[in-house]
């Protein structure tokens, strides 16, 4: 099987040697995610609307290694202030109310102060049943 690598385009990608996902086989491993508008290089000050942020981003990455969100089976959210983690549970509900991956949340600091919040994802992609 061939590794395949995914950029989103992010200048944080080239400055510290990482994809934002890496697939191999069936397996899809999307990097730590935060809120940034990679397109614009913007980060809303909103813990909520970095959340949405980082799943979108998460979601583009997914899609581009022939998944998506139902195939998500681990997610880690980080957050600097673990406050701020209650505020992002709609969102998380919205992404993964029906997936219900194994999840776990840690409080740490992040690069940047004005990241609120980073989400990494393993997901399994479906293989097609032979006959």
């Amino acid at each position: 099987m061939t590794r395949q690598r995914i950029s989103s385009g992010s200048t944080f990608e080239e400055q510290m040697a990482y994809s934002r996902a890496v697939v191999d086989g069936e397996w899809v491993f999307v990097s730590g995610t935060t809120g940034f508008d990679y397109s614009k290089m913007t980060i809303s000050p909103d813990v909520a609307e970095q959340a949405e942020q980082c799943l979108a981003n998460i979601g583009s990455a997914l899609g581009q290694a022939g998944a998506s969100f139902a195939d998500v089976v681990r997610v880690t959210y980080v957050l600097p202030d673990a406050k701020d983690f209650p505020a992002c549970w709609p969102t998380m509900r919205k992404y993964f109310g029906d997936v219900r991956p194994a999840a776990m949340m840690i409080s740490a600091g992040l690069v940047d102060p004005r990241m609120k919040i980073e989400i990494e994802v393993t997901a399994r992609r479906a293989v097609p049943h032979r006959t």
